[in-house]
């Protein structure tokens, strides 16, 4: 495939041209460091000449010498062009240290005069070129950097090779780009061999379809429909070149493509692929043109739909490199998506008909015939229009909410007016379709254009519902939807119901009223129960289940069983809005964890048989906050990441996940990542207006500068979620727990009394509910402000009891926290032995960052532990708890780090301890606290 020089990469290198291989790019980063060579590969348009032209640009600075060729198609038949462009503007620097013959044949050849060859001058050439390299290294490092080194000329890529393959141990670097159409393609290995020795071969594959949306987004085609950048995607088969073209022809088309039609292939990408398709016999293109209108083209289905010679005219076009030649496969598979679009875009409308109406007869799978049927046909039709409807239908029960959306848009548009269901109807469940399948843009443009047009009031009502739908946790900016909604409901229960419903959700996530929104919710089940739609009904009770259960409402046990009374509806018993998700919410909260599990389990094999995204992505949520509590970190982690992938590839849930893997990553993954992702979480929460997940958003936050030794942060954090929970009204303390992180980290900073409030008012409340688990950390917290008050005694047995009542719930994690505050207690007890046992835990939990915390305070250097912590002498009294044991210590001649490990703290925590020391005394260092109590005691 020949890429036209004006359709690649432009050349000014701007960061956001290597999206998406920044793995790569590092890996050739490390190999130039060392002073390696690399040579990158890859087929045309995949970005080898962006990657070459950024790392160019980074390392041309610590090179004495950058020698640059760019060969052309255009230009390969002239010898030595390449080679003039190396060294035709070092050749009077390097000439006059080159032997006399060797001298002459490289100017001959780079000049032009005289009438040098390979054949006549090949040795003296040869020898010239790796004297010129070698000369030139002399003086200092030399970067050689070429780009499509398949059009280099013979000539130049045969002397380049020569004197590359004899460069070792001279300061010579080679970044190089050759395309490839294959990982093991000949041009590879020949380009490889005429590299120095160690060169580092990088090849570039496709870019994902998160990382096409990114480019599309720089580029500024961000604003795309993700069902269309879906489509891209696979029309450009993740090539960066091709997906900008479709972006751009998308931009400049002034009637944008409907679902479902295929994409508009600029004139620009059609010349390039198709270059091959005059070579083709007409009869060869055609059974093409059918191949490319099929969902999955065999030999036995072109024959079935009338191409006798099939097998001879895919040979043919294999030949032409249009197929890909797989003889053990038995689909006919285009050599690239592209080349499929092309041809269909190419073909005339009559053509593109005929070729569906022959497949519409020809395919064993009624979704594919009816979809065929529908493409071969213009107009309304009643008849196609219910066949579409059906294998929608079908492909909803298969688990293909994306493909029904597309059946149900395609019935739309074949469904005569007057009739029933109307078109209208019809645009509603595919509407309904897409948001199952996570195109919620698509779904949003369905409700739009149904608004502009209906006039039933039930058909305006869902239309609402979708937008209101669409618009996730950003709720606040439909706003307006809600008064029309109810307008067009009027009197109707089931269509007040659906509105009562939004406004549950409206309350909770933008008013932040855990009361209202249960009241709303059961206003909703009232008005649904009136109206026999049973299906909103017990959405409404599973919303108020889940709403009572966050609040520790008394009611929450009584409602989930209302919600999981029968008949159930089949689409609310695995939503993750249903009452299987309150369930489980419920269970998790009660210290049920194998159970929760199991739930958890079984619903999400649910969603992903139906194809349901957004629900797909809340419950890996779930089961990944399980595995959390459960102590099984590196499976959580596992989890939370396919969950947050799948959200950020979807659009749906990226707070909430985000906020999940934040909690993952701290606990049994990198802390940087860990805080990072919080931070994220908390800024989309507060742009959305959302403050449901802001309190879980700031929880992840706390905790993650918690096992990053920021206990202050941790108290900042954590006394806003403590703060925004007081005013929704949630008291239930095993929705978030961050009690226990709270407490820890105000001991931490010195506040003991702040830390027992924290945990009197939580253990009230666990009390109340019967959280065991909460209970546990609690004491282990409470335990924590004794020691540091000095009661050590207490604090082993609290630390003890804690630890083992946590073991048996099995709370694994919380359990190894337990027995590593047990093993830092200052003291001669509980001994070297309790490190050992927490180690052994964190371990077990695969809690990666928890055992960097062991490491660091065994390897920490510190006295000869004392039996006592010593005191303070009484002009200090005005300090804080920690602050007078700080101040002793530094009496003592103790280091930060030696304070640290006797008072189980980090080095930040006494270093900001000493700051308010020396603030509140008026004074600037440790000599002067030294100073003041000789001066107080002298008295």
């Amino acid at each position: 495939m020949t890429v036209r020089r004006d359709f690649q990469e432009p050349a000014s290198c701007r960061p956001d041209l290597v999206i998406g291989r920044e793995e790569l790019f590092a890996g050739a980063r490390e190999q130039l460091a060392t002073g390696g060579s690399v040579l990158l590969h890859g087929p045309a348009g995949i970005g080898k000449s962006t990657v070459l032209r950024a790392l160019a640009e980074e390392y041309a600075p610590t090179a004495r010498t950058v020698l640059r060729c760019s060969a052309t198609e255009s230009e390969s038949h002239l010898p030595f062009l390449a080679l003039a462009d190396l060294l035709g503007l070092v050749l009077d620097e390097v000439a006059p240290r080159l032997p006399a013959a060797q001298r002459t044949a490289l100017e001959s050849a780079l000049t032009g005069r005289g009438e040098s060859s390979l054949q006549r001058d090949g040795l003296a050439l040869r020898l010239a070129v790796l004297s010129a390299l070698r000369a030139l290294a002399a003086h200092g490092p030399v970067l050689v950097v070429a780009d499509d080194l398949q059009w280099l000329d013979p000539a130049s890529a045969e002397l380049l090779g020569f004197a590359a393959r004899r460069l070792e141990g001279t300061p010579v670097q080679l970044l190089c780009a050759v395309r490839t159409e294959g990982p093991q393609s000949q041009e590879y290995d020949r380009q490889l061999r005429a590299c120095p020795p160690g060169t580092r071969a990088i090849r570039l594959g496709p870019l994902s379809r998160a990382q096409v949306a990114q480019l599309l987004g720089h580029r500024g085609h961000g604003g795309l429909p993700r069902s269309t950048v879906r489509e891209i995607h696979r029309t450009s088969g993740g090539n960066p070149l091709f997906a900008l073209e479709l972006g751009r022809a998308l931009a400049d088309s002034p009637t944008p493509p409907r679902p479902g039609e295929p994409l508009p292939v600029p004139t620009s990408l059609r010349a390039l692929v198709l270059s091959r398709l005059d070579m083709l016999s007409v009869e060869a293109r055609r059974t093409l043109l059918v191949a490319s209108a099929g969902a999955r083209p065999t030999p036995a289905l072109l024959h079935a739909a009338g191409r006798e010679n099939a097998e001879a005219e895919c040979a043919q076009a294999a030949e032409l490199g249009l197929l890909a030649t797989e003889p053990d496969a038995p689909a006919v598979r285009f050599a690239h998506p592209l080349i499929s679009a092309a041809l269909y875009a190419e073909a005339p409308a009559h053509e593109r008909r005929a070729a569906h109406a022959a497949l519409s007869t020809a395919a064993s799978d009624p979704i594919e015939r009816a979809r065929h049927l529908a493409l071969a046909t213009t107009g309304t039709d009643a008849e196609v229009a219910a066949r579409l409807a059906e294998a929608a239908t079908l492909a909803r029960d298969r688990g293909a909410p994306s493909v029904a959306a597309q059946l149900g848009l395609l019935a739309a548009r074949r469904t005569p007016a007057g009739g029933g269901p109307s078109p209208q109807e019809r645009r509603l469940a595919a509407a309904e379709d897409a948001i199952t399948a996570g195109e919620v843009d698509l779904a949003r443009d369905i409700a739009r254009e149904v608004l502009g047009r209906a006039t039933v009031p039930a058909d305006r009502v869902r239309a609402w519902i979708i937008v209101i739908d669409t618009a996730g946790h950003t709720m606040a900016e439909v706003d307006a939807v809600f008064p029309q909604a109810l307008a067009d409901a009027g009197d109707d229960p089931r269509l007040l119901a659906l509105v009562h419903y939004q406004l549950a959700w409206r309350a909770l996530i933008v008013e932040g009223d855990f009361t209202e929104a249960r009241q709303a919710a059961a206003h909703a089940a009232e008005l649904a129960a009136c109206g026999k739609d049973r299906r909103t009904e017990l959405l409404a009770l599973a919303f108020q289940a889940q709403t009572e259960t966050l609040m520790g409402h008394p009611e929450a046990p009584r409602t989930i069983k209302r919600a999981l009374q029968e008949p159930q509806d089949p689409r609310v018993a695995w939503h993750h809005n249903g009452a299987g998700s309150a369930r489980f919410r419920w269970l998790v909260m009660g210290d049920q964890l194998a159970e929760a599990r199991a739930t958890v389990t079984a619903l999400l094999r649910e969603v992903r048989r139906r194809g349901s995204v957004e629900s797909e992505v809340h419950f890996l949520r779930g089961l990944a906050e399980t595995e959390l509590r459960a102590g099984h970190c590196g499976r959580a982690l596992d989890l939370a990441r396919d969950s947050l992938r799948l959200a950020r590839d979807s659009g749906i849930g990226e707070t909430a996940s985000a906020m999940l893997t934040s909690l993952a990553e701290a606990s049994g993954g990198d802390v940087e990542r860990a805080l990072a992702l919080a931070r994220e979480a908390v800024q989309h929460a507060e742009e959305d207006g959302d403050q449901m997940y802001l309190s879980r958003a700031l929880g992840a936050l706390g905790y993650a500068q918690l096992v990053a030794g920021d206990p202050a942060g941790t108290v900042r954090s954590l006394r806003r979620v403590r703060s925004l929970e007081l005013g929704l009204g949630i008291t239930d303390p095993a929705r978030g727990r961050w009690q226990g992180d709270l407490a820890e980290a105000l001991v931490a900073t010195g506040e003991t009394a702040e830390a027992q409030d924290v945990v009197d008012a939580g253990r009230e409340h666990a009390l109340r509910l019967g959280r065991e688990s909460v209970l546990a950390v609690l004491d282990r917290s409470e335990a924590l402000v004794r020691a540091a008050r000095g009661d050590l005694e207490a604090a082993v047995a609290q630390l003890t009891s804690a630890q083992d009542r946590l073991g048996k719930l099995g709370y694994g994690l919380e359990e190894a926290r337990a027995a590593f505050a047990l093993a830092r207690l200052p003291g001669p007890h509980p001994g070297p032995a309790a490190f050992d046992e927490a180690t052994r835990m964190f371990r077990r939990c695969r809690a990666l960052p928890w055992l960097r915390q062991v490491d660091e305070v065994l390897t920490a250097p510190g006295p000869e532990p004392a039996p006592a912590t010593p005191q303070a002498p009484a002009g200090l009294d005005a300090l804080a708890a920690m602050e007078r044991q700080v101040a002793a210590l530094v009496m003592e001649g103790a280091t930060n780090r030696e304070i640290a490990g006797r008072l189980f703290i980090s080095v930040k925590t006494v270093e900001a301890t000493l700051t308010r020391v020396y603030r509140k005394l008026g004074i600037r260092s440790r000599v002067d606290i030294v100073r003041l109590a000789a001066a107080r005691r002298a008295r």
